[in-house]
């Protein structure tokens, strides 16, 4: 039944990432004002209501999202779940890295997920990220390279 909620938007199913939700050469910021930023990517692209925001805030106040090897994929706690309309990540690249509670991060992806896709979407970025010289490529490429690396589908 989610799925059919999230199809309904324009007459068919969201697409995991837009490339208006990728965001290269960005400088480096405070951890929450980059959580704030890549969730207002996913706000203002229609895939959670505005108060998911301060859910993923709320869950790294609690529990890291740094994966290693300069990967942070910021989302929501458990409670906000109702928040996500439809599944979806919002990208920022860091070249020269920001501070992520000590370690550093180049690559953060904000992600929200219907149900329990939030489990698969962080599957596949896992899968991305431990491919051999994906991260360099990730980290130096241009919008439209990380839009094909990150956007699902066909991709694997």
């Amino acid at each position: 039944m989610l799925f059919k909620k999230a199809k309904k938007e324009e007459g068919k199913k969201m697409e995991l990432l837009h490339l208006d939700n990728v965001r290269v050469n960005c400088k480096a910021d405070t951890k929450e004002n980059v959580i704030r930023t890549v969730g207002q990517m996913l706000v203002d692209s229609g895939y959670v209501n505005p108060s998911y925001v301060d859910a993923m805030v709320k869950r790294e106040e609690s529990f890291s999202t740094f994966m290693g090897n300069e990967l942070a994929l910021p989302h929501g706690v458990e409670e906000a779940k109702k928040e996500v309309r439809a599944s979806g990540i919002a990208v920022m690249i860091f070249p020269e890295g920001t501070d992520w509670g000590g370690e550093q991060v180049k690559v953060v992806v904000g992600i929200a997920g219907v149900g329990d896709e939030h489990l698969q979407i962080l599957s596949s970025i896992a899968e991305v990220a431990l491919e051999e010289g994906s991260m360099e490529k990730l980290i130096s490429g241009s919008r439209e390279t990380v839009y094909e690396m990150l956007k699902g589908g066909d991709a694997a």
